[in-house]
């Protein structure tokens, strides 16, 4: 795989860079592939009547006036011609031309145009993702059929979040999820890490593994204390490209102590770190806010419901914060995840998810620029459930 292209150093007095993103407007319809598109999935809407797959997407079948339901559809294409885009007026794209398209015959039915990767060329098999585009909304992407594609294919680019050279804040590195994400990211190629630590300082920091690592940094950081926060970021003292959450604070039972701290962490910790970043954030070519969720945010649990309500308010500032960040291109990313294999989760039988899978699907989800992972079985059957049943899925929670 090639190497990432070196980093243009810019004048400081200079004026900054105006970033745009693609064109916001959709239909219905596409808001809703886009929707699906977050969580990685390939649908295409498919008649109920007459079974034809169709492509863009609609509000009726246009053979039979049918109804149209999202089924998952095979990825396989065929690319039957390219051509590439030298003028344009628009803002986004005439920052980023040439830029190639290309017609495709989709193994579903339909014949589609798409983004086309920089390794394809008219004959070639390829595999068919659904992107989300800095502006969050779906788009056709080719890449390569098998294998991993080149990251360095400038359109690819647009539409993923690379970790290798940039600098990436870490909220809580004590933690085992926090730690193991800083050895993820460091194997990933980050350029820098800097690990957050919250006073006050212990003896075993001294000898701590994470210090010993090169283009790692240990920081004082605290997302409970506005004024910790203020320094760290001050301390960082140049650009910053991702900020990963992984502060948390896991308690059950009905301590008012425990769960005032569970929200000053997950609500009031969220947005004075979102507050504090999304400055810099803003700035990057490719910034990207990552926020580690409990599955239980989606429905209150017996034994842990200040936790869940803790979580719930977290995920509910997170969907606002990534619509405020959209508009500067800026992509925020959710991960959810059932309980992890920690201190935290003591007393809670298995099935677990080990910090280091959680770790690998943060930097996966950051490589593929997707909006939306559920990490381990637990929080991807509760996902699956609350989508088919909210009401239902509540009331199975808890009986």
């Amino acid at each position: 795989m090639s190497q990432h292209p070196p980093r243009d150093k810019r004048d400081p007095l200079a004026r900054r860079k105006d970033r745009h993103v693609p064109p916001g407007l959709r239909s219905s319809a596409m808001h809703a592939m886009s929707a699906r598109a977050a969580a990685g999935c390939f649908v295409l809407q498919a008649c109920q009547d007459c079974g034809a797959v169709t492509y863009p997407p609609r509000d009726a079948c246009p053979r039979c006036w049918g109804e149209l339901l999202w089924q998952d559809q095979a990825r396989g294409a065929l690319v039957l011609c390219e051509t590439t885009i030298r003028a344009t007026t628009d803002l986004y794209f005439r920052d980023h031309l040439p830029w190639r398209m290309g017609k495709l015959a989709l193994d579903a039915g339909p014949t589609a145009l798409a983004h086309l990767h920089a390794d394809l060329k008219p004959g070639d098999r390829a595999d068919m993702h659904l992107m989300l585009d800095k502006g969050g909304n779906a788009a056709l992407f080719a890449l390569p059929a098998g294998g991993r594609p080149d990251m360095d294919d400038h359109q690819w680019r647009e539409f993923t979040v690379p970790v290798k050279d940039r600098i990436v804040l870490v909220s809580d590195a004590r933690s085992a999820i926090g730690r193991a994400v800083v050895k993820a990211l460091h194997s990933a190629g980050a350029g820098l890490i800097f690990a957050g630590m919250a006073p006050p300082s212990r003896a075993a920091d001294l000898t701590d593994e994470l210090s010993g690592l090169d283009r790692v940094q240990t920081l004082p950081f605290d997302i409970t204390d506005s004024s910790l926060v203020a320094e760290g970021i001050s301390k960082i003292a140049g650009p910053l490209d991702i900020v990963i959450n992984t502060a948390r604070f896991v308690r059950g039972g009905r301590n008012l102590v425990d769960q005032k701290r569970m929200m000053d962490i997950a609500v009031l910790g969220f947005m004075r770190l979102s507050a504090a970043c999304a400055p810099l954030l803003a700035g990057r070519p490719a910034g990207a806010f990552v926020d580690l969720v409990s599955i239980q945010a989606l429905a209150g649990e017996a034994g842990f419901a200040g936790y869940a309500a803790a979580e719930a308010a977290r995920l509910s500032l997170l969907h606002s914060f990534r619509h405020d960040m959209r508009a500067q291109g800026v992509r925020v990313l959710s991960i959810f995840s059932g309980p992890s294999d920690d201190e935290d989760h003591q007393s809670v039988p298995p099935p677990k998810v080990a910090p280091s899978r959680l770790a690998r699907e943060v930097v996966e989800a950051l490589h593929m620029g997707r909006e939306t992972t559920c990490v381990g079985e637990v929080a991807s059957d509760a996902m699956e459930r609350w989508l088919a049943d909210p009401a239902l899925f509540v009331r199975e929670k808890n009986l």
